[in-house]
């Protein structure tokens, strides 16, 4: 069950950092060319398809952390420093987007469904600002993870 429960944290980790990393990365200077209008629609569909795999991920990410630390670990007390920074680092990932998600994304949509490109263009720059940081600790939370175990 711990091998499945770590494969299970690790592919949804994947999924959320990656996903990151493609819209931050890849897709972000891609669409620059585009019209504002027609740039922040893809915008809507973008985030309005990956939302959804973000908060399953968030939710198979508790699940199997959580299992892990109280089932393979202990608890808290039996866990490496490295799990403390993964927890903590997590918590603070899962804040964010839910920030993100109920306060920028809703007035994002707010503002394309009343065609102010103005408004909405501030809103997606915060989502930006958000997505970059959470890539970031995202990047840092896998590097940890990954080598933790291995610090002496």
């Amino acid at each position: 069950m711990a091998a499945l429960s770590l494969a299970l944290h690790a592919l949804a980790s994947a999924i959320w950092v990656g996903g990151m990393f493609f819209a931050y990365v890849v897709l972000r200077p891609s669409v620059g060319p585009l019209e504002t209008a027609e740039r922040q629609a893809l915008w809507q569909r973008v985030f309005s398809a990956f939302f959804p795999w973000v908060i399953g991920s968030i939710v198979a990410l508790l699940a199997s952390g959580y299992w892990l630390l109280f089932v393979t670990y202990g608890g808290f007390g039996g866990a490496g420093v490295h799990i403390h920074i993964m927890h903590l680092t997590g918590l603070l990932m899962f804040l964010l987007f839910f920030h993100l998600f109920f306060v920028p994304w809703k007035r994002y949509r707010r503002a394309l469904a009343a065609a102010d490109t103005a408004d909405a263009g501030r809103w997606l720059g915060q989502i930006r600002m958000i997505i970059a940081i959470n890539l970031g600790l995202g990047l840092f939370t896998i590097a940890i993870g990954a080598s933790g175990r291995f610090w002496p």
